[in-house]
């Protein structure tokens, strides 16, 4: 799914924006002003085509997620952890951390 200012596709096809999207589990909705996209995996994330992103999971998925949203525990003390397993003290070393080429 990549989203672009107020276009929306799924790979490369564009979905109207206002219309419901559903395929193969995966679902994007129109919700007032923003775009949510949802899986059958449980995770939902929401944009409103500006800044803002919120990311939620299913309780199912507790303890059972890695990488920039966490690991879902509760726990402070794991917030950073990075693919290696290890603690990072920054934020910014664990953004870095989860860089892909």
């Amino acid at each position: 799914v990549v989203a672009e200012g107020q276009n929306v596709s799924v790979n490369g096809a564009a979905v109207p924006q206002g219309r419901p999207y559903l395929h193969k589990g995966l679902g994007v909705t129109w919700p007032g002003e923003w775009v949510a996209v949802a899986s059958s995996l449980g995770v939902r994330v929401a944009w409103d085509r500006h800044l803002a992103v919120t990311v939620t999971a299913e309780p199912e998925l507790r303890g059972g997620t890695w990488g920039l949203c966490g690991t879902y525990t509760d726990d402070p003390a794991d917030d950073f952890m990075r693919p290696d397993g290890d603690i990072a003290a920054f934020a910014a070393t664990f953004g870095n951390a989860w860089k892909v080429p």
